[in-house]
Formats: C-alpha cells, structure tokens, sequence
C-alpha cells in the first residue's frame, strides 16, 4: 500500500493513489477511484460511482455520492453537501444518478451546497454557505442563496478616471489594459444649458464602422450576460443609462470595467472573453459591432476559448 490510511478508517477501494492520506472515520466503498497525493479528513464518506483526480482536499464532514467526478487540485471546505439527486423518495432507487463536475482548481467553501447534475468551473471559488443551483463558469467567485457572481478570480480594476464636465473635451484612452487591443475611453462631452452631448466617430474614437447594433436592458441586477467571446468580431460597449461591471479575459489575466456613464466606453477586440454583470436596474447599455450577427463567431465554452488561444 503506497497511501497512508488511518487505522479507523474504512477503505475498501483499490483505487487509491500514491501519496493519498487518508484519515480516521472515513469510509470509502469499492467502486471509488481517489488519485494521487490526494487529502480526506476525518468523517468523510464516498460512494462507489465517484472518480476523484490529484491533490484534491476533501475537509471534514462531507459525503462524496455516487455521480460525483471532481478533477485535480479542487479544495472542498468543511461540511459541503452535494446532491446528486432533485426529486429523492424514500426507498426510490434510480438506476443513475446525475453526474456534477467540480472542475481543476475550483474551491468550494464550508457549508456550500451543491444542487444534482451541476458544474463547478475551473478556477472559480464558491463562498461558505452558498447554495449552487445553476453552473459556476469558470474563473467566478458566487455567493449567497443562490449563489451569484460577485466578482472573478485574480480580476484587476484598472484605474478609470472620472470624466470631466469639460467643454468640447478631447476624447483619450484612460487606463492601459494589460490585456492586449482592450481599451477604456474617456469620451468629448458637449455641455451647455441645455444639456451634454457625449459621441463617437469613426477615424477619431470608434476603431470600426459598426453594422449592428444592440442595446441590454432591463436586466436583473443579479443575472449575467455575455459570457462569450469572437472569433473575428470587435464590440464597443457604452453603458447610456445606469451602471455595469464588464469582466475581460485572455486566458491568462482578467480585469473589470465599470461603465456608468454615457461618457466612457470600453472597446473589447476579438479572441477575448468578456462577461457583463452587476447590472443597475435602470441599465442600457449599447454594444456597437463590427459586423452582422453570425452565430458562428461566437466562442461559448471557455475551454473551447482557451484551446483556440493555445493554438494561436
């Protein structure tokens, strides 16, 4: 035996990999396969249909059931509960049960719950407590019940100036992203007594002659849009009314914008994932493209998006 099991625990697994510690009261039964150098406290319990990867920690006080696949280096906090069933009865039986996916380098806290046939993403954090009844994209940070995007892991706040109320105003970019062609305008403002007038123009503030537009409204405060990116397709977001947050990613680094005025706007070139959320109830906000809805050139699976920017 190349795993160090203690002398109260009950394993009666094979698949158990090297470097796994195993500790008291814990009980795994035969069908479980558990990788390397993988940590299981004390009390923990899991089922036959599971397959668990390497450097996982399973804290104390969780059941594993059957369905459960949960990839390399996940953290699970004390006493999260997973299900793997929405409609249980008494002496009901089904033949299998829903799979969820807790994916590599996720992290669950203590006393989360995680509804039947879920994913947890790879990378994101769900807080203690929270109850997850939708799917966690990867790279976000949920909250609450039920839980909801807050924020994004590693995400940087590039400094975004205030625009001034300044007569015929130059426009300039106000913050230098660290991800390569994102940038964050400050826009002209036209004010007078009889209002401010704030625009863009081809040549001088628009990278692009837009062919479509669209406008986001009436959105939940609490729901996200987006959550995609373009194959060859450039987007110039104005938030008219209200507020948003915009979350930009490479695959490397992530960095948030908040657009809460008509006279700021953030250009998102092609190949890089952008999520809006935080929405204000009274939120417009305008996207200007470069081309015509093609539902080809959008990139909806995360991991799709990385593996594309590894090939490029």
């Amino acid at each position: 035996m190349d795993y160090f099991c203690h002398n109260n625990a009950l394993v009666e697994s094979k698949q158990i990999g090297k470097g796994t510690r195993i500790w008291a009261f814990v009980h795994i039964l035969p069908g479980a396969k558990i990788g390397t150098d993988c940590n299981i406290c004390d009390h923990v319990f899991i089922e036959n249909d599971v397959i668990i990867g390497d450097r996982v920690t399973i804290k104390c006080g969780v059941q594993i059931w059957d369905g459960l696949r949960i990839e390399d280096d996940v953290f699970i906090g004390p006493n999260v509960t997973f299900t793997n069933d929405l409609f249980p009865r008494s002496k009901h039986y089904e033949e299998k049960f829903s799979q969820s996916y807790i994916k590599k380098n996720a992290s669950i806290g203590a006393n989360a719950t995680i509804l039947a046939g879920k994913t947890v993403g790879n990378n994101s954090m769900v807080g203690a407590g929270s109850v997850v009844t939708n799917d966690v994209p990867p790279n976000a940070i949920v909250m609450g019940n039920p839980a909801r995007i807050t924020g994004y892991v590693s995400a940087s706040f590039p400094m975004q100036q205030h625009p001034e109320s300044i007569l015929d105003q130059k426009p300039r970019i106000v913050s230098q992203s660290e991800i390569t062609g994102v940038r964050f305008y400050q826009l002209p403002v036209i004010a007078d007594m009889c209002g401010r007038l704030s625009f863009a123009e081809y040549g001088q503030y628009l990278p692009f002659v837009p062919k479509r537009y669209f406008l986001i409204f009436d959105v939940p405060s609490q729901e996200v849009r987006g959550a995609h990116a373009h194959k060859e397709l450039q987007e110039f977001l104005v938030c008219v009314k209200g507020s948003c947050s915009v979350m930009v990613d490479n695959g490397e680094l992530r960095e948030e914008y908040i657009l809460n005025t008509p006279e700021s706007a953030l250009y998102i070139p092609p190949m890089v994932w952008a999520v809006q959320y935080k929405y204000t109830r009274d939120a417009i906000l305008m996207v200007l493209a470069s081309d015509i809805y093609d539902p080809d050139d959008y990139i909806r699976d995360y991991d799709q998006f990385i593996a594309m920017l590894k090939k490029t």
